[in-house]
């Protein structure tokens, strides 16, 4: 097939369009390179463009005789979230729309959207199934739900073939260690813990040591982006025309802070200072995927299923692009 990747200069975007080239596929990259990294696309294969150019889009369909677009171009983080909710309704949702209709135009209808746990807040179950209710406590999570919903109606209304992939807590990198997190600034902890060990930051603070779980901290499910590339791959092959796909992307195993902490200690060898602070506002407790949909419906199961086996591809990638793509 032919598959457009928007936001594949990214980092989950990057890891799947590595795979589906791997699988024969042709591929293409769209982005803006606000946040992805022109070091991360094979040669030749970039168009510099916004999700706000629907004109553009378009030519790009039908120029090169696109069968599905994969997008992963979307803005993440949740307190910039909150701090700027317009900014992320623009992207997300504006953006997204903007997409969908370029599609439209051009008779494009086979489409998988990088969704987010953020779409159910604060679980009322766990492990969370896809029928826990969506209800998000944050923009982000918002946006992400807003094009979910959207994806339902294009499905019913113009023959869309969707998949809505709700991924738990992305880590790791490309085996090879030339694929990997690349982030300014960096939010997400095991960069983080990996950056200190590097020398690149004195210590972490751990927000919050009094929630409900074994040792106080919070417990996310950690999968690693290769398995998610996989199951976008995957996910290709059980589209069906005006019907739609909601899948949790997950290992069904929680890691808490401290025991991510003690991991990236061990693969480092390093000391990795920590701090004590306060909790953060929205952080659930717990979070952790109930993927036996995706196992049953895509024949999806991931590889890495132990946190230090993905930390320590991470290390690998950190440890050999100490400054990133260094663009």
């Amino acid at each position: 097939m032919n598959i457009l990747v928007t936001g594949g200069a990214g980092y989950v975007g990057s890891h799947a369009a590595r795979l589906l080239a791997a699988a024969g596929h042709e591929v293409w990259i769209y982005d803006n390179l606000s946040l992805g990294h022109r070091a991360a696309v094979a040669d030749g294969r970039l168009v510099e463009g916004e999700l706000g150019n629907g004109e553009l889009i378009e030519q790009v369909l039908r120029d090169n005789s696109i069968d599905a677009v994969m997008h992963f171009a979307a803005l993440t983080q949740v307190a910039e979230s909150v701090a700027d909710p317009a900014r992320y309704y623009r992207n997300n949702v504006l953006g997204a729309i903007s997409l969908l209709e370029a599609m439209r135009c051009a008779n494009v209808r086979r489409f998988v959207f990088s969704s987010t746990t953020a779409t159910y807040g604060v679980p009322e179950t766990i492990p969370i199934t896809e029928k826990e209710p969506q209800q998000p406590i944050n923009p982000y999570g918002y946006t992400k739900l807003v094009i979910e919903n959207v994806l339902a109606d294009y499905a019913s209304a113009y023959g869309f073939a969707y998949a809505a992939l709700r991924y738990f807590n992305a880590a790791g990198a490309h085996p090879d260690g030339d694929l990997g997190e690349d982030h300014d600034p960096e939010t997400h902890l095991i960069p983080i813990l990996l950056q200190i060990a590097l020398g690149q930051r004195d210590q972490i603070t751990i927000f919050g040591n009094d929630y409900p779980t074994a040792d106080g901290t919070c417990v996310r499910d950690y999968v690693h982006v290769d398995d998610l590339a996989q199951a976008h791959l995957l996910a290709l092959d059980h589209l069906r025309e005006g019907q739609g796909l909601k899948l949790n992307l997950g290992t069904g195993r929680g890691n808490s802070v401290l025991e991510v902490v003690e991991a990236c200690r061990r693969v480092t060898g390093c000391q990795i200072p920590v701090v004590e602070g306060d909790r953060r506002e929205g952080d659930p407790p717990i979070l952790v995927a109930d993927a036996s949909l995706a196992g049953e419906l895509l024949g999806w199961t991931p590889h890495y299923n132990e946190i230090q086996q993905i930390i320590e591809t991470a290390w690998n990638w950190h440890r050999s692009h100490p400054q990133g793509y260094q663009e």
